[in-house]
């Protein structure tokens, strides 16, 4: 499969950030809550099973399936209700799990879900406290980038906060799934990932100076107004708190070479290690792309085939816009 992918192309790019996401969180899954300190005297090196969850090797997480839901849903055009519609099968039946069955659920994603599921409309259904800015819309929006990549910037914020609020809507998680989106578009459309860096924070900055999320700007100031990738690691934390997210992905693949390196620095600062893997794995594919994933990690990750299946019909969706 890898061989007849033409580096580069988009193709590469949509198999890279899809199969980039999965097996982030694959290799994150069964390390998942594990601490830092025991993580580095035995570190993830390849794709295991058994542990946090006792799943078999490649088994990858709601933070994939979620994603799937998503882009399964874009295929067939940018509706809210259908995305919702995904996700409540997700949690129902299984829709797009490993194993046909969710598991390690996030609280707000399934609070949010039994909302949607009483009727609430799909923008009011995420939680809007404080304490709700899980990296529950963050871990699962990768899809959009892709879709909305060709869009004006005032639709593509817009589009990724409503896909957000889904599940969190807080400004705070809307403006890290903006964040990342941006970043994603810029690796999209070629850019080295310091420079894709510095063009986020300069457009999101000058996009979140507005009410309401101008008050929320401060929470972020590690990544707009310093540079993130220059912190030490024992700065960084990996909890599912969603800046704790954000910036961590930033920072392991601001600080890596390869897709490989990228996801292991990534599972490796434990906690919440699938979703940190999932996040950084969804742009290190993009960028790297999927020659760049080790086949025999990609050989692992459960449902391989139906993978392949939906990056190509999504690829034939976004190359339309």
């Amino acid at each position: 499969m890898i061989n007849r992918i033409k580096k580069g192309s988009k193709e590469d790019k949509v198999l890279g950030g899809l199969f980039g996401l999965a097996v982030g969180d694959a290799l994150g899954v069964p390390v998942e809550f594990t601490p830092r300190g025991e993580l580095k005297r035995q570190p993830v090196t390849d794709m295991i099973g058994d542990g946090t969850h006792g799943q078999p090797p490649g088994t990858w997480s709601d933070d994939s399936s979620l994603a799937f839901c998503l882009a399964e849903s874009l295929c067939r055009g940018f509706d809210l209700h259908d995305i919702a519609h995904k996700f409540c099968r997700w949690l129902d039946e299984g829709y797009w799990t490993p194993y046909g069955e969710a598991f390690d659920v996030g609280g707000t994603t399934e609070e949010a879900i039994s909302r949607l599921k009483e009727g609430v409309n799909p923008v009011e259904a995420g939680g809007r406290h404080e304490f709700s800015n899980g990296n529950g819309s963050l871990m699962r929006i990768l899809p959009l980038a892709y879709y909305v990549e060709k869009m004006s910037q005032e639709e593509q914020f817009e589009l990724t906060h409503r896909v957000s609020c889904l599940t969190h809507g807080h400004p705070r998680s809307q403006m890290a799934c903006g964040m990342y989106i941006r970043y994603a578009i810029n690796l999209l459309r070629g850019q080295e990932p310091e420079e894709a860096y510095k063009g986020m924070a300069t457009e999101a900055i000058k996009y979140y100076s507005r009410l309401p999320y101008r008050c929320e700007l401060p929470h972020f100031s590690r990544i707009l107004e310093a540079n993130i990738r220059k912190l030490p690691e024992e700065s960084i934390k990996s909890s599912g708190y969603v800046i704790d997210t954000l910036e961590a992905s930033l920072w392991c693949f601001l600080n890596s070479k390869s897709y490989e390196e990228t996801v292991l620095k990534a599972v490796n600062l434990g906690d919440d290690a699938d979703t940190t893997g999932a996040v950084v794995g969804g742009i290190a594919g993009i960028y790297y792309g999927l020659v760049s994933i080790p086949e025999c990690w990609i050989n692992t990750v459960a449902k391989k085939d139906d993978i392949i299946d939906l990056a190509r019909r999504f690829c034939k969706c976004v190359s339309g816009f």
